[in-house]
């Protein structure tokens, strides 16, 4: 930092500053450990000098949480793949099916913005197209966190749902599908340059409930990268010029992401772990009826909880699918 010219590349300061605030926030992590290890100790030359049920049972539950946290840490030392430690944005979208489909892809939205919320990551919806009856029919998520790449892009693929349809009056079983792509957002080092004139950008009144100041104006925009036919767009804002910022965020992990699967389809390997996302090629499912159930058949994890893991408990299912990655290479 005290390198002359330092702090007028903006770019490589933000990115330095991320890289310093997550070694900080691991340094900090086994410092906590330590200290707690510490008062473990203590506590049981205590409990050797006079018996205590009540110190002994709380000694207890103390190693536990902290194996518990040393375990997280451990695992998490597997996640050194390309762009692991970036932030991710997710992409979801219904497949054929309408409202019930749409209503699924809505579901999954609120698995993954509490599984956000759980872990301590900050998840911002991007761009959330609404169905026409319920559900949405798309909805892009920046999330933001240590590893949350690393962690994310174990739920790249399509996801299916049997259950009974509270959208038919007959009660009768459907089953339903929808895919969720993940993206590393583009590190500020990586400067990705994009042509302007490769861009078609389109700007509208954003969704949502009436009234609001977002509706009243053409605040939502919608990018088209003419070259590769990607389209992202953003509405989270009410100001225009901050929507676009966004967009362009969203289009450069998207054009980086498609440029790296365009190398790893070279590979045999990579491409055998990488399932297609297509109908028909589901990483899990999530059973509903006629009994409950979700399997991810990738690993062969199974959680009979479905309450749980649509309430963004799906830990067990992305640390199974980064251990089986890791054994495979």
């Amino acid at each position: 930092m005290a390198q002359p010219g330092f702090w007028d590349d903006q770019a490589k300061v933000t990115s330095l500053g991320r890289e310093r605030t997550s070694h900080k926030n691991i340094l900090d992590k086994w410092q906590s450990l330590h200290d707690e290890i510490a008062d473990c100790l203590t506590a049981y030359e205590l409990l050797e000098e006079e018996a205590d049920s009540e110190l002994e049972e709380e000694i207890e539950g103390q190693i536990l949480s902290i194996e518990r946290e040393i375990g997280g840490m451990e695992f998490r030392k597997m996640l050194s793949g390309d762009n692991d430690e970036a932030n991710a944005i997710i992409a979801i979208n219904p497949g054929a099916g309408g409202t019930e489909a749409q209503d699924w892809a809505e579901m999954l939205m609120r698995m993954y913005m509490r599984w956000c919320e759980q872990r301590g990551f900050e998840a911002e919806v991007m761009d959330r197209l609404p169905g026409d009856e319920a559900g949405i029919k798309s909805v892009t998520i920046a999330v933001k966190g240590d590893y949350a790449f690393g962690y994310l892009k174990a739920e790249q693929g399509v996801h299916r749902l049997v259950r009974i349809s509270p959208y038919d009056s007959q009660a009768r079983r459907h089953t339903s599908f929808a895919s969720v792509s993940v993206y590393p957002e583009a590190d500020e080092k990586e400067a990705l340059e994009i042509d302007e004139k490769d861009l078609k950008i389109d700007v509208f009144r954003a969704s949502g409930a009436g009234g609001q100041h977002v509706n009243k104006t053409e605040s939502a925009v919608r990018i088209t990268h003419l070259p590769t036919k990607i389209v992202v767009g953003c509405q989270s804002e009410r100001s225009q010029h901050k929507n676009k910022a966004n967009a362009m965020r969203i289009l450069r992990a998207r054009i980086l992401e498609m440029e790296r699967l365009q190398r790893e389809a070279e590979k045999a390997q990579k491409e055998a772990e990488k399932m297609e996302i297509a109908w028909g090629s589901q990483i899990r499912s999530y059973v509903l009826q006629p009994y409950r159930k979700v399997k991810d058949h990738r690993t062969g994890i199974e959680e009979g909880n479905v309450d749980k893991v649509l309430d963004g408990g799906i830990d067990g299912f992305i640390e199974g699918f980064l251990l089986q990655s890791v054994n495979k290479n």
